[in-house]
């Protein structure tokens, strides 16, 4: 009969990567504990089975920008009738320096109540061999800047901006209201 142990490493970091979840529906169904006993299998046939592996998780299911905003907000967005609150504009700069500008863009948006920052991040630049285009370093980083942000909660959706505030070279950040 063989037994598979969670090792007190593997039991840690599932103890943390459970705590850390939250549910998607609140009332939803609970997961039940991993029991802390060693599991026995016992083989149907007189083969040994080998060591039952700890199923993976499923991959939580992350809030997306999509889903967060109402069809007003969409069509503001899609129409370009949206005004932003504020704006930032950081080409031009060096990545250190625009991560800081844009850490205080938001903390300065959130200040005053803003809803919509705009971010001028700098359209893509075009290679001129192929005509294709390739992500510029503000704009190949700025995703990553966001969700590391301690302003990351206070966001509710980053969203391409219309053609008339700057289309692939700018940003709109939609601010979630204070509670």
């Amino acid at each position: 009969m063989a037994r598979r142990h969670l090792s007190p490493d593997e039991a840690a970091l599932w103890t943390a990567l459970t705590r850390s979840v939250r549910p998607i529906r609140p009332h939803g169904r609970v997961m039940p504990a991993l029991p802390t006993q060693p599991v026995a299998i016992t083989p149907k046939t007189g083969l040994t089975p080998p060591l039952r592996q700890t199923p993976t998780p499923a991959p939580v299911a992350v809030r997306t920008p999509a889903a967060v905003l109402d069809t007003g907000w969409e069509k503001r967005i899609r129409g370009g009738t949206i005004s932003p609150d504020m704006s930032i504009d950081l080409h031009g700069h060096s990545l250190s320096a625009a991560h800081v500008r844009l850490h205080q863009a938001i903390a300065s948006a959130l200040a005053r109540d803003a809803r919509v920052l705009h971010v001028v991040t700098g359209k893509p630049p075009k290679n001129a061999a192929d005509g294709a285009s390739r992500r510029g370093a503000i704009r190949g980083e700025i995703g990553h800047w966001i969700e590391t942000s301690p302003y990351a909660d206070r966001i509710a959706s980053v969203r391409i901006a219309h053609p008339r505030h700057g289309g692939d070279g700018a940003l709109y950040l939609v601010l979630r209201r204070k509670k």
